[in-house]
């Protein structure tokens, strides 16, 4: 009996804090106004996820959420909105090349579709290693491609993963996605690339 309430009340306690920090998450993005809260309220979510994992269990969850916030808050839009500016011009290039009747150009948008894949890996791979990894700017875009790559399994995982599970809570409840959409998916991605930081520690950690 004391093993089933020990188990409901840390389940209780990790339910509690991934809501708290996901409500954070999204407040802080909107505190930016969307547009400069979104990369900074997203490093500092996974800041927490990683501390938790790495660190303590216990740490004061919003003195540490408002420190990256803060501390990383231009350092993660630059970041951020290089990323954002690539995924556009790769969407336009694939709409351009789709309406053009020539095969030449339907072929060609293979090799677009294949650096969108290459894209979608980044993505997966950049907040853990941005939290984690002291880094210049342009290097966050090279390490998670090459993390990502290198651990094509892992990689397949968390992102077939994260998309079912998205998936599955979308159609049957989706008001947990408000809830506790982006503190597990961070918690997820945190927990699958920090499997590989051991073979890159030579960078210096955050």
């Amino acid at each position: 009996m004391n093993g089933f309430v020990n188990g409901f009340y840390n389940f209780s306690v990790w339910i509690t804090r991934l809501a708290y920090v996901n409500l954070l998450w999204v407040a802080f993005t909107i505190l930016g106004l969307g547009i400069l809260g979104l990369f900074p309220a997203t490093a500092a979510m996974f800041a927490v996820v990683r501390k938790w994992m790495m660190e303590d269990e216990d740490i004061p969850i919003f003195k540490t959420f408002w420190k990256s916030y803060r501390i990383e808050f231009k350092k993660a839009n630059v970041v951020g909105y290089i990323l954002l500016l690539i995924g556009y011009v790769l969407f336009a290039e694939l709409q351009i090349l789709w309406a053009q009747e020539n095969t030449v150009y339907f072929v060609a948008s293979f090799g677009v579709l294949a650096i969108f894949f290459i894209y979608f890996i980044i993505l997966l791979y950049l907040f853990p290693i941005f939290v984690h990894f002291n880094l210049k700017t342009f290097q966050y875009i090279k390490w998670p491609a090459i993390i990502g790559i290198i651990h094509p399994l892992l990689t397949i995982v968390l992102g077939v993963g994260i998309l079912f599970i998205h998936y599955l809570t979308f159609v049957t409840l989706p008001a947990l996605l408000f809830f506790f959409g982006g503190s597990v998916t961070a918690y997820i991605l945190m927990w699958g690339a920090s499997k590989t930081f051991s073979k890159y520690e030579q960078a210096e950690t955050a």
